[in-house]
């Protein structure tokens, strides 16, 4: 089957499969390999990428499916000035370990501002509770999206 759709901002006209999940596009056709597959079966995040400008599972969601969408991959944030100032927040609180949870957890916080302003502790973790994270315990990673957000604001960031 043919498909079309935009990929951090490039139209993009490929060849798939009809079983081929949305990541397995991005990563083996495309080679957009910042979003990580984890379990395959939408339980961690690792794979979260904005389709159409909402955070999605990409090992679950048909490629077939996103015909004429817009498709923005962690490759896609780059020069993204808020994007800029989370990733340096999640430097800061130390709120990343091995990385492998990073890119998903990145689109998800910079979702979670767009939609919040500035969330509090209890939003954040409420929202990234289908984000999984084996190494950091999620303090510096909530940390880090409250800061961003704060600064985001204009506010200064808090400790």
């Amino acid at each position: 089957m043919e498909l079309t759709l935009t990929i951090n901002g490039k139209t993009e006209t490929l060849s798939v499969d009809a079983r081929d999940s949305l990541s397995d596009v991005i990563r083996e056709k495309l080679n957009l390999t910042g979003t990580h597959v984890g379990c395959d079966h939408g339980a961690c995040g690792a794979c979260t990428v904005h389709l159409d400008g909402i955070p999605v599972r990409s090992c679950i969601v048909l490629a077939v499916r996103c015909e004429g969408s817009e498709v923005r991959t962690i490759e896609g944030t780059r020069g993204d000035d808020a994007m800029n100032v989370i990733r340096r927040h999640f430097h800061e609180k130390h709120a990343l370990q091995c990385g492998f949870c990073t890119p998903g957890m990145l689109m998800m916080a910079s979702d979670i501002i767009r939609r919040y302003g500035r969330p509090d502790e209890k939003q954040v973790r409420s929202e990234l509770s289908g984000q999984i994270c084996r190494c950091t315990g999620y303090m510096g990673i909530v940390a880090a999206i409250v800061a961003a957000a704060d600064e985001l604001a204009g506010e200064p960031a808090a400790g």
